[in-house]
């Protein structure tokens, strides 16, 4: 051994040491003091144990110091001071880690253990305080004061006490088992009440620390009250590890009484018609290895034992079986660490997407708290834009990002509610809802789940899914999903969903409410050109069997194929150009053809076909042709408003497959300008004996909605007129009875439109201007805005003046 520790009271006895009959008494003591003279004691750093006077106490050395302090002390009689190491972990304690207290100590007898210990009988006489160190070598000797415990004021109190103490130390030995009982014996062999306190302080399963405190201090009777205390919190721990030990015990008795029931229960059903042991032992050591709740489990059990009483042929016992199973597989409480590197997350995102900085934005601000707090409901997103912006790639990158696992649900055409909820089990075929089987699949509780297409959730006639949706994208609810197969609830708070959509317009409201909805616009041309670069051509050289040298498409070249040969928000047009170019270069190096990699525009025009005209000057080269701005499902568009005049008697006639809305924009306008026919420089005969035709061309699309009101009567005025409108211009905006321009919406997506176009100048309410200074300035850096309020200045700003 490499230090020194007391022998437990248990240990003492079945060596043989009989505590209570060592006769040592004080007037040998004094005897020794008196003959010796010895002014300088040895001190002897013990740990784990605490040294109280008129004790006896085996210590046990295995230090070559201390075994020559304890023998050279034997040798000359010498009395020894024994002190506690403040810390139990130091093999050489100095001056400092010693307490300054101890207790003055003779020693008895010495016994000689194997492997060089020895083992050291002592008495201790009184407390006493080191006054100075004056040796450290080779071991420590000092000089001592000896302090005097205080007796008590009042002596009966003082030994009621010690009688409260010796009995609540009698209960204890008989609570614990790991106390001999050979210690009731020695207390009740103890008369002196000093003796017998000092002897259980020194004994008592407290921390050496709260030893040295009972030891510090001088008043009997407060060390006695700090002892019953200490006793009593003692007790009460063995009181309730017993309760605990007995509870478990009935436990176990009832689970092997339960273990013997189910046994017969197995040997029965094995006489009735083959047991079904295999299926219930792998689905009990499945369950084993789950992490869920006292109310998880005990409906697992109750669900278990139902599948033990039924016959494994009876139908029933499939349909038993089959709700196990996928009770028992899906993960409940296993969840993925999130990754909260926010540097190496927007890595990733920057990566993987070019723009879309909001939803960035989103994320990382999302990873920020949650690495804040540690705990967060995970947010509900719904992502809003044209097809081809990368909403639904989005998920997968949002996933590894946080590093979870990603599962993708399309919810288009979705039109039963059991497809979310799940059925009831007891159907033939019943199986549980889309969200809890992505949870299953992915195999974690707090997954990334992209809901693709909720806009596109149909009603039929087995229930609403968009009112399904209701639960399961509530924070406040999804804590407990219940699903109809599951038969329970199932915690989705920590799931992350990522809805997308292409308009909101089908969406429910209450739905809606329950999203934090960003919306994602078209990417200009310079977007476009980068993503090609960075992804687009790369996969379609990979997919076609290519490698980077194949074929090669600089900055004019991409531009030409966005400008010319495409017109969408998004970039899925974009790669089926890239991609048919790919193929053709695929085709080239089958034939062993010569061609040359880098592909130019006139090659481009060649694969892909004639380019659509760049400008749009020579069609609005004639009076009453005016380019109007759509916000359609797809992304915002242009569209061409076209009106004539003949002569006839002032009616209205529509074309284009128009809606009421739009139609009644015409109507207005052509009111507008009948009541306003002297400021805009028109006759009553100019109208009265004119019919006026408004044409959208585009007929098989329908068309409806007010923005196109501005347009219209910036139309019908230029023919009535026969002035032109100005090239390069579009317009949009919702007109009134009076002339007042009124707002709309979609402006991101319209202004992009315009700059596709190749639009110079946008006429714009003046109510959207805080629309327009939401946009990236990059992204409108070749368009002219104008803000108006009144009709005569979309007038004025429209028409040409010769």
């Amino acid at each position: 051994m490499t230090e020194f520790e007391d022998i437990s009271l248990e240990e003492m006895i079945s060596d043989g040491f009989d505590i209570v009959a060592e006769e040592i008494s004080l007037s040998d003591l004094s005897e020794t003091e008196k003959n010796s003279g010895q002014k300088i004691f040895p001190i002897l750093p013990v740990r784990n144990m605490v040294m109280f006077p008129n004790v006896v106490m085996p210590i046990t050395a295995g230090r070559k110091t201390s075994i020559q302090l304890l023998e050279e002390a034997q040798n000359n009689g010498e009395l020894i001071g024994i002190v506690s190491q403040k810390s139990s972990d130091l093999e050489q304690p100095a001056e400092k880690d010693m307490y300054q207290i101890g207790t003055l100590a003779k020693i008895i007898k010495i016994i000689k253990l194997p492997e060089g210990n020895i083992t050291a009988i002592t008495k201790g006489f009184y407390r006493f305080k080191v006054k100075k160190i004056t040796e450290t070598q080779p071991y420590f000797k000092a000089e001592i004061s000896k302090l005097k415990d205080g007796k008590p004021k009042n002596q009966e109190e003082y030994e009621a006490l010690l009688e409260n103490v010796k009995d609540l130390a009698l209960k204890i030995i008989e609570l614990d088992p790991n106390i001999p009982n050979a210690a009731n014996f020695a207390i009740k062999n103890i008369n002196n009440n000093d003796d017998l306190l000092n002897f259980i302080c020194t004994n008592a399963n407290f921390p050496s620390s709260e030893k040295q405190k009972l030891l510090e201090e001088k008043n009997l009777m407060e060390r006695a009250n700090k002892c019953y205390e200490m006793m009593h919190e003692d007790f009460r721990k063995l009181e309730l590890r017993n309760q605990i030990h007995q509870k478990t015990s009935k436990d176990l008795d009832k689970q092997q009484r339960e273990y013997f029931l189910n046994q017969q229960i197995r040997t029965i059903q094995e006489e009735l018609g083959g047991g079904p042991e295999n299926d219930v032992e792998e689905l009990i050591l499945k369950a084993r290895k789950k992490k869920w709740n006292e109310e998880v489990e005990e409906h697992f059990q109750k669900e278990i034992n139902r599948l033990q009483r039924q016959n494994p042929n009876s139908p029933d016992y499939n349909v038993q079986r089959n709700y196990l199973d996928f009770f028992t597989d899906l993960p409940w409480d296993t969840f993925t660490k999130d990754t909260f590197d926010i540097e190496k997350a927007q890595r990733i995102l920057d990566k993987a997407h070019f723009g879309l900085e909001d939803i960035k934005k989103r994320i990382l601000e999302h990873m920020a708290v949650l690495k804040l707090k540690n705990n967060m409901k995970s947010p509900i997103l719904l992502l809003v834009g044209p097809p081809g912006v990368g909403k639904t790639s989005l998920g997968k990158s949002v996933a590894d990002a946080l590093g979870r696992k990603y599962v993708r649900v399309s919810l288009g055409g979705l039109h039963d509610e059991s497809e979310v909820r799940g059925h009831r089990k007891t159907y033939i075929g019943a199986m549980a809802g889309r969200i809890l089987q992505s949870i299953k699949k992915s195999g974690t509780s707090n997954p990334v789940i992209v809901l693709d297409e909720i806009d596109k959730v149909g009603k039929g006639m087995h229930g609403d899914p968009s009112s399904a949706l209701l639960e399961v994208l509530d924070p406040e609810q999804n804590k407990s999903f219940y699903d109809n197969f599951l038969e329970m609830g199932y915690d989705l708070s920590k799931v992350m969903f990522i809805a997308t959509a292409n308009s909101l317009s089908t969406i429910q409201t209450p739905l809606l409410d329950r999203m934090e909805i960003i919306q994602i616009s078209g990417y200009t041309l310079e977007e476009k050109s980068e993503i090609a670069k960075r992804h687009l051509i790369k996969k379609q050289q990979e997919e076609n069997g290519l490698d980077a040298k194949s074929f090669k498409l600089g900055n004019a070249e991409l531009k030409h194929i966005i400008e010319a040969h495409t017109s969408e928000s998004g970039v899925r047009t974009l790669e089926k150009r890239i991609a048919a170019i790919a193929r053709w270069v695929a085709l080239q190096t089958a034939l062993a053809k010569e061609y040359d990699p880098k592909i130019s525009i006139a090659k481009i025009d060649e694969i892909l076909g004639v380019p659509r005209p760049k400008s749009l000057s020579e069609l609005t080269d004639v009076p009453g042709v005016v380019t109007g701005l759509a916000w359609t499902s797809v992304g915002g568009d242009i569209l061409f408003i076209e009106s004539i005049i003949s002569n006839g008697k002032g009616a209205l006639t529509m074309t284009g497959n128009l809606g009421t809305v739009m139609k009644e924009s015409a109507t207005i306008a052509l009111e507008y300008i009948k009541a306003k026919h002297d400021e805009l420089g028109l006759t009553q005969d100019d109208i009265e004996k004119k019919n006026i035709h408004v044409h959208v061309p585009e007929g098989a699309t329908p068309k409806d909605g007010p923005s196109a009101g501005i347009a219209m009567l910036t139309s019908m005025v230029s023919s009535f007129r026969n002035k032109k409108v100005k090239p390069h211009l579009a317009m949009t905006g919702e007109i009134t009875l009076r002339g007042k321009v009124l707002p709309v919406g979609g402006i991101k997506e319209k202004l992009l439109a315009a700059t596709r176009a190749g639009i110079k100048e946008v006429i714009l309410c003046e109510a959207n201007r805080k629309d327009v200074e939401e946009i990236k300035k990059d992204y409108l850096k070749d368009l002219n805005v104008h803000y108006v309020s009144w009709m005569n200045e979309v007038l004025e700003l429209a028409l040409e003046n010769n």
